[in-house]
């Protein structure tokens, strides 16, 4: 998509989108560090694209605990810089969030309107990110995902395939529920918006994308498990047996009507993703 500039070049996001739009502009660390949130601004004033896309994050969950000042500066202060320089050149600013804004509880799919809650660094600094890119005026999307896998970068998929090969069997917690969303879903359903946000200006706003259908991550890893021909056996096991720094909801399920309403963009069925990706990483 020629006139497109993206922030990230290496994330699993932001690889696939450099397979879907090979035209577009890709600024990685090198020429835009997220830390610096003015330079990141600075680089869309002089680039003056017809559109942008925000697919680097500080993704580090269990790190942002004790690295909260720079997770806040990566996902809150940078995204709002980029969607004020966006609205100064009066063209469409997409961000991707997280299904981590929300607390996680009950088992009802989360609506883009339901009250956010994080429990953790992580979840508050995108959720401030989006509250800072909503009051920067001018044309804006915030798009939230949950449980993202690729081919590339670190990510559930990669990790049970690994530990697969070397175990017998793998616990894996069974009380977390969301929807697997590969990457490149989530790259077309980005292009698919921008181009939407071009042709009407109007358009814009928070929505939920996520991989169909919601599962837990034991059921997750069978699946992985059977797709990679791994005879490993998945014993599921609680939250509270696989503590961690930083809180998981225990539902990240997303309710995803409201982009299949305004955008035309359906839930992806995560076992074909699923199916590419194993290929793909054992080619």
């Amino acid at each position: 998509m020629t006139g497109l500039l993206v922030f990230g070049s290496t994330g699993q996001v932001a690889t696939e989108l450099r397979r879907l739009a090979p035209d577009a502009s890709f600024l990685g660390r090198e020429a835009a560090e997220l830390s610096d949130p003015e330079a990141c601004a600075a680089a869309i004033l002089a680039h003056r694209p017809e559109a942008v896309i925000n697919a680097a994050a500080y993704t580090a969950v269990d790190r942002a605990e004790s690295e909260t000042e720079l997770a806040q500066c990566i996902n809150s202060l940078a995204p709002a810089a980029m969607a004020r320089a966006a609205a100064e050149l009066g063209v469409p600013f997409l961000q991707i969030s997280t299904d981590y804004v929300f607390d996680g509880s009950g088992e009802r799919p989360w609506r883009e309107d339901d009250a956010t809650g994080p429990l953790g660094a992580y979840g508050a600094t995108k959720l401030d990110g989006e509250r800072g890119i909503a009051e920067a005026g001018g044309q804006w999307a915030v798009l939230r995902t949950s449980w993202v896998f690729s081919a590339h970068g670190a990510n559930f998929v990669k990790t049970m395939m690994r530990l697969g090969k070397e175990r017998d069997e793998l616990r894996v917690v069974a009380d977390q529920h969301g929807g697997p969303t590969p990457a490149a879903d989530i790259a077309a359903a980005c292009l698919d918006m921008i181009r939407s946000m071009r042709k009407q200006p109007g358009k814009g706003g928070i929505y939920h994308f996520s991989g169909a259908p919601d599962t837990s991550w034991a059921g997750f890893a069978r699946t992985i498990m059977k797709q990679a021909g791994l005879s490993c056996r998945v014993t599921d096991i609680s939250t509270s047996d696989y503590p961690t720094p930083a809180r998981r909801p225990g539902n990240s399920r997303l309710d995803c009507r409201a982009i299949m309403r305004d955008f035309g963009i359906a839930r992806p069925d995560w076992h074909a993703g699923l199916e590419k990706v194993v290929t793909e990483l054992e080619q």
